[in-house]
């Protein structure tokens, strides 16, 4: 769960959602996704049993609609959050705040994956290149001057491109590591790098 809705502040956060109107779990966690622009998203066993100890405290009830559980604020919810306005207001602007960090974070992890793909291309372009040229020839595995067998990783780009490679890591760990970040923001990390490396697979194939 975000640091933003600790010490009990995400019960608080789904009266004012349910103070919008009735809704079922799952919408609650598609409203919260939304609301972090998709870089956050509670899990159902985050969500229920909060809505349990709602229900259980008189503030939320549920009816069963399609067979799922409906939940709607109570009075005594309502008076809650009129209780607790100042805090919800704050939470809102502490959540405003979170999800800054969190695009400026994604935006950072972006810029390194895309700027490390485009070496990637260039150095694969370059490897093309020095082939048709004929600097060595994939069916045969020798350079075009005969001169013995040529592995692929004799060349010298792709050395250039282990070395990049691992620079990319390190440099990205760093900056992981240097905002010691929640296991959201990791999850966010580990999403967008698994989206460039699917767009390398793609460019490989």
């Amino acid at each position: 769960m975000t640091a933003v809705f600790s010490h009990g502040r995400l019960r608080l956060y789904l009266l004012k959602l349910l103070d919008d109107g009735p809704k079922h779990g799952y919408e609650l966690i598609r409203l919260l996704e939304e609301r972090f622009l998709g870089l956050y998203a509670p899990s159902a066993g985050t969500i229920y049993p909060r809505l349990q100890r709602l229900e259980a405290e008189g503030l939320v009830t549920h009816t069963a609609a399609g067979g799922r559980k409906v939940y709607e604020i109570t009075e005594a919810g309502r008076a809650e959050l009129r209780q607790r306005a100042d805090e919800l207001s704050t939470l809102e602007s502490d959540i405003g705040a979170a999800v800054e960090d969190l695009s400026a974070l994604a935006g950072e992890i972006r810029t390194e994956v895309r700027g490390s793909v485009r070496d990637l291309k260039r150095e694969l372009r370059e490897v093309a290149r020095q082939t048709r040229q004929g600097g060595w020839t994939a069916s045969t595995a020798r350079p075009a001057t005969g001169e013995g067998p040529a592995r692929p990783d004799d060349s010298p780009l792709l050395a250039d491109f282990d070395k990049r490679l691992a620079a990319f890591t390190v440099e990205v760990g760093a900056l992981v590591r240097a905002r010691r970040l929640s296991d959201n923001q990791l999850r966010t990390a580990i999403r967008l790098l698994d989206g460039a490396l699917e767009g390398l697979r793609r460019l490989l194939r």
